[in-house]
C-alpha cells in the first residue's frame, strides 16, 4: 500500500533544512566517479548519488540540498551527472558498485532502465533510494533494500487543471463552450510526464468541460524547446489557444517568451501553468505572467530520501506494495504565492 506523506511533515522538513545552513554549490567534478577526489572520506562512509543531468533546473536544487543534508550528518557525498545517458549513468553505478559505497540514491536518466539499474544493486547489496522517477511496483518488489521517494505525478496535473478552473471563465476565454489547449509535455517515457499530461485534462473534463486539445508536444523538460513548440503552436493556432499546459516550469518559462513575443498577455487572453515552483516560475507568478504552479517540493524529498537511506542502512526492509514514498505537491497562486518566495 502506497504511503503518502502529510504537507505539514513535508514543511517541517523544509524548515528544519533550512536550519542545516544553505545548500553547496553544484559539483564541479569529473562526472565518473572513480574520477572524483575522496581524500577526506566522511565518518559514515561514502554516499554515491546518480542525477540524470545536471542542467536541469528542478535536479539542481535536489541535488544540492541532498549533499547539504548528508554532508551535515558526516557522510562522504560523490555526486554524478548522468548527462541525460543512460549507459553512462550505468558506468556510473557499476563504478559506485565496484567501490563499495554504504547506499546510493540514484535518479535514473530512463525509467525503462529500471529492471537493469535495481538487478545491478540487488546484486551487489547495496541499500539504494530512486527518486524523481518511479519503476512499477513490479519493478521494485525484487529487491527489499530499495525504496521510490518521490510526488503523486497524478496529483500534479490534477492540480494544474485545477488552476485552470479556478480562473474566472474557467479556462474558457472566447467564450465558445470549450477549453481549447496545448500540451508541452515532458520525456513521455517518463511517468511523471504521461500523468501530469493525462491528469491536467482530466481534471477539467471530470468537472464536466469539453476540451479541445489543439497540439501535443514533447519539449524534453528543456526551456528551448518549450519556447520552440509555444512559438511554432502560436504561429499555427493563434487566438484558438486559451491554455497551454506545461509539464514543468522549464518549458513554461520558454512558453512565455513566446507568449510575450506573439503580443498575448497571460491571464487576459491565455492561460499558462508549470510544474515545480521554480523561483523563476514563481516570480512571474508573483508578476501575473503566469496563471500558477505547482510546488514540486525538493528540499522535502531530499528530505526524505535521506531519511529512508539511513532506514536501509539501520536494517530497514521494504514489503512489495509499500516501496513508494509520496511527498504532497501544492498549488501556488498569485494569492499565496508569497509563501514560497524568499
Amino acid at each position: 500500500m502506497k504511503k503518502y506523506v502529510a504537507l505539514a511533515l513535508g514543511l517541517v522538513m523544509s524548515l528544519s533544512l533550512v536550519a542545516c545552513g544553505p545548500s553547496p554549490e553544484p559539483s564541479q567534478g569529473p562526472a565518473d566517479p572513480s574520477q572524483q577526489n575522496t581524500d577526506a572520506p566522511g565518518e559514515k562512509g561514502k554516499i554515491g548519488i546518480c542525477i540524470y543531468k545536471f542542467d536541469d533546473a528542478f535536479m539542481t536544487t535536489y541535488r544540492n540540498t541532498l549533499e547539504g543534508i548528508l554532508k551535515e550528518k558526516g557522510y562522504e557525498v560523490v555526486v554524478v551527472d548522468g548527462n541525460n545517458d543512460q549507459v553512462k549513468q550505468n558506468e556510473q553505478i557499476n563504478t559506485f558498485v565496484t567501490q563499495g559505497v554504504e547506499a546510493l540514491i540514484i535518479n535514473p536518466v530512463m525509467t525503462s532502465a529500471a529492471d537493469q539499474i535495481i538487478s545491478t544493486v540487488k546484486d551487489a547489496g547495496i541499500p539504494t533510494v530512486l527518486i524523481n522517477r518511479e519503476p512499477t511496483a513490479d519493478q521494485m518488489s525484487v529487491y527489499d533494500k530499495l525504496v521510490y521517494v518521490g510526488c503523486d505525478a497524478a496529483q500534479s496535473g490534477t492540480f494544474q487543471g485545477e488552476l485552470i478552473l479556478e480562473t474566472e471563465n474557467q479556462g474558457d476565454i472566447n467564450g465558445d463552450g470549450k477549453i481549447s489547449y496545448i500540451m508541452i509535455q515532458g520525456d513521455p517515457e517518463n511517468i511523471d510526464a504521461k500523468l501530469r499530461t493525462e491528469y491536467s485534462v482530466k481534471a477539467l473534463t471530470d468537472a464536466g468541460k469539453e476540451v479541445e486539445e489543439l497540439d501535443l508536444q514533447r519539449g524534453d523538460w528543456d526551456r528551448n524547446k518549450g519556447q520552440e513548440i509555444a512559438q511554432n503552436d502560436l504561429a499555427k493556432f493563434g487566438n484558438q489557444i486559451e491554455v497551454v499546459f506545461c509539464n514543468n516550469d522549464d518549458m513554461a518559462m520558454g512558453a512565455l517568451q513566446a507568449i510575450q513575443a506573439a503580443g498575448r498577455t497571460v491571464n487576459k487572453d491565455i492561460y499558462l501553468v508549470g510544474v515545480d515552483a521554480l523561483d523563476a516560475a514563481l516570480n512571474e507568478v508573483a508578476n501575473g505572467n503566469m496563471t500558477g504552479t505547482v510546488l514540486n517540493d525538493a528540499k522535502s524529498q531530499a528530505g526524505k530520501a535521506v531519511e529512508c537511506m539511513e532506514g536501509l542502512l539501520n536494517g530497514t526492509t521494504y514489503a512489495p506494495g509499500e516501496q513508494s514514498i509520496y511527498v504532497d505537491y501544492v498549488k501556488v497562486t498569485p494569492e499565496n504565492v508569497a509563501d514560497f518566495q524568499g
